[in-house]
């Protein structure tokens, strides 16, 4: 049975950014809840049904090295002027404070035909999806993205190619017993709209 259109609104609406510092690292999540929230993520549309999503998870022990690789890409990528000992601590820290953090990359599967723009909403699309399913079945995440996820070192060793791109990381988990789920506005939609 389909959601009610209401069921959905308050699906959409309740949906918040949870930072990784804000979920129950001690906690895991459930093999095959991950599985259905990705199968959910992949029912996004893309232009010449090509999928272009990939999912990375890390779980356990595996956070660890994507942690270092991620302090390394920065330490690789960022000019000496702009580079910061507590960005640095946060990506070595981050990682460890989801029981999952899923790199998400684009992976152009439309040749020449189909414009990369499109590839990366199809993905972004697909993101809206995955967190989406996982605020309906309680869990938190936190979409992140930046300069470091295109370095080429942490390129090689997520094995992209240089036509794809790893478009961010959701840090996913349950959030912690204590926290009170956050609150947001939007503007009114009405100033958002031109009518012709």
């Amino acid at each position: 049975m389909l959601p009610s259109h209401s069921q959905l609104s308050a699906l959409l609406r309740h949906r918040r950014s949870i930072k990784p510092v804000d979920l129950d690292h001690s906690r895991d999540v459930d093999r095959s809840l991950l599985s259905q929230i990705l199968e959910d993520a992949t029912w996004a549309p893309s232009h010449g049904m090509t999928e272009p999503w990939k999912f990375h998870l890390f779980t356990a022990e595996s956070r660890q090295q994507l942690a270092a690789q991620m302090q390394e890409a920065y330490r690789e990528s960022t000019p000496p002027a702009e580079f910061r000992e507590d960005k640095l601590r946060k990506m070595g820290e981050n990682p460890l404070l989801a029981p999952v953090v899923i790199a998400c990359v684009m992976e152009r599967n439309g040749g020449t035909k189909i414009p990369e723009i499109e590839e990366i909403e199809a993905v972004a699309c697909a993101l809206q999806n995955l967190q989406l399913s996982a605020t309906a079945a309680g869990l938190g995440c936190y979409w992140s993205s930046g300069l470091v996820l295109d370095a080429p070192g942490f390129r090689t060793w997520l094995g992209i190619r240089a036509e794809d791109r790893c478009v961010g990381l959701i840090y996913l988990g349950w959030p912690r017993p204590d926290l009170n789920w956050p609150r947001s506005v939007r503007k009114p939609v009405d100033t958002k709209m031109v009518w012709h």
